[in-house]
């Protein structure tokens, strides 16, 4: 089954007709919320808001262990992880829809792992290529049939948050060729490896990242940017349901 992680701006999934909540509790404490189950026109879906709902938990406090065991004790087969990011790269302007292949972690303090030889013994595991490559393939292509145009690939950076960087941290960035930059994409996609569940990121461009444009960002961009753009997220979002 599908499970649809909403960040910032997709803490609801309108049109979704739940039919079980699933308990927030954990082995790992508590997840950001209950898992939802339901329909979505007449495919069968799990979402859990991220943030919470309403959106409350910064991103440097979610419980991503809890979150994506949740998910899995739901019954998720496959991720798709929506996240609000500033654009990196010029050519990723705001309302752009983006599907990375790359990540940098920039994060620090994070529970980033179920090894960690308490919760279970140490294990190593490959992350060379972090998103399944199927999984972003039918993102991909979900975006093409829903008449959204997607940018494919691209390395998406993850800080600690919640404030936005600096200029010259951005600088810094892009030298290691970073093309976008968020605060939630690790360690969820990680914990989801771990969990051997394919995952794919699903992100929104909402801002310029800083020093990109020679001005401050303003949260009042931001909302405007999440307004239009998360309407052609989730049209991508069921077309994807719609596909299998």
């Amino acid at each position: 089954m599908l499970a649809i992680i909403g960040g910032t701006g997709l803490t609801q999934m309108q049109g979704l007709e739940v039919t079980k909540r699933h308990s927030a509790e954990t082995p790992l404490g508590s997840a950001s919320g209950s898992v939802l189950q339901g329909q979505l026109g007449e495919h069968e879906v799990l979402f859990l808001a991220r943030h919470g709902h309403p959106h409350k938990l910064p991103p440097h406090r979610v419980n991503y262990r809890a979150n994506l065991w949740a998910l899995k004790q739901a019954g998720a087969s496959r991720i798709v992880g929506v996240n609000a990011v500033g654009g990196i790269d010029p050519v990723h302007a705001p309302e752009a829809l983006v599907v990375p292949d790359q990540l940098i972690d920039y994060t620090s303090g994070r529970e980033s792992t179920y090894f960690d030889g308490r919760f279970k013994s140490l294990k190593h595991i490959d992350f060379s290529w972090p998103y399944d490559q199927a999984l972003r393939q039918a993102v991909l292509e979900a975006g093409r049939a829903a008449g959204e145009a997607l940018h494919d690939g691209g390395t998406y950076g993850c800080t600690q948050g919640p404030r936005l960087e600096t200029a010259a941290e951005i600088a810094r960035m892009a030298r290691d060729g970073c093309s976008l930059v968020g605060m939630t994409g690790m360690p969820e996609a990680t914990l989801a490896r771990e969990l051997e569940i394919p995952y794919a990121c699903l992100a929104l461009v909402v801002n310029p990242a800083p020093g990109v444009v020679e001005r401050e960002i303003t949260m009042a961009e931001i909302e405007a940017a999440l307004v239009g753009g998360i309407e052609r997220v989730k049209r991508v979002l069921r077309t994807l349901l719609e596909a299998g």
